[in-house]
């Protein structure tokens, strides 16, 4: 394929050792990938800005998890972020979130895969991905099932990763260009270039499905 749009930094180029150590963090546990961070760390304010985040927001923070695990796969899915929809969340492979759980995440509203509550915080992705309508009865159903802190802290990180994903979307960046040969947070049938490259020639790919919801598809 051709490459970046925006050069990678080589990390063995690096001299900070703490940007070493988050880039072999990155080969190691994934989301983000090294790659991304190889485009970010042209600008180390911007590296550690999106580094930190990461860690506050999604890794750790007030709300669950696995529920902003499946926001953040809704936005892939939505906004067809190959790079970022290929990844998986190892701490939420761990709470117990399985591939199955991933696969209905469009039409999430109307699939027997999620309970009210993750149906309530993908409303709330939905609603910010796709510029929809936020009225009363969505903000009851989000205020019955979240705290305050937790609604800003889902609705904040579903606006980061939707901004990060559209721009990483436009840069031509893939796995296991950066620090290759290891696989940690990819996707079953992602672990290698050549089984990622298998993956996507496949008919069910999931980015060769139409990904907008039957309520925009009409439009």
């Amino acid at each position: 394929m051709p490459g970046p749009r925006i050069s990678y930094v080589d990390p063995t180029t690096v001299k900070d050792p703490a940007m070493i150590a988050e880039f072999e963090r990155c080969a190691r546990e994934g989301t983000p990938r090294p790659e991304s961070q190889a485009i970010r760390a042209h600008v180390p304010a911007t590296f550690w800005s999106f580094a930190n985040t990461w860690r506050d927001v999604f890794k750790n923070g007030v709300a669950d998890h696995n529920i902003k695990e499946l926001c953040r796969i809704y936005v892939s899915r939505s906004v067809l972020c190959e790079f970022c929809g290929n990844q998986r969340s190892i701490k939420a492979a761990k709470a117990g979130l399985k591939e199955d759980d991933y696969s209905d995440l469009i039409n999430f509203d109307s699939s027997s895969r999620y309970d009210e509550r993750q149906k309530a915080a993908l409303a709330y992705a939905e609603a910010i991905t796709w510029d929809l309508p936020s009225d009363d009865a969505l903000w009851a159903r989000l205020h019955k099932h979240f705290s305050e802190p937790e609604l800003v802290e889902i609705g904040y990180f579903v606006a980061i990763t939707m901004g990060q994903q559209r721009w990483l979307r436009t840069l031509n960046i893939e796995h296991h260009q950066i620090l290759a040969g290891t696989d940690g947070s990819m996707a079953s049938g992602f672990e290698t270039a050549e089984a990622l490259a298998r993956s996507k020639q496949a008919d069910d790919y999931w980015a060769k499905i139409n990904s907008k919801p039957a309520t925009q598809a009409v439009e």
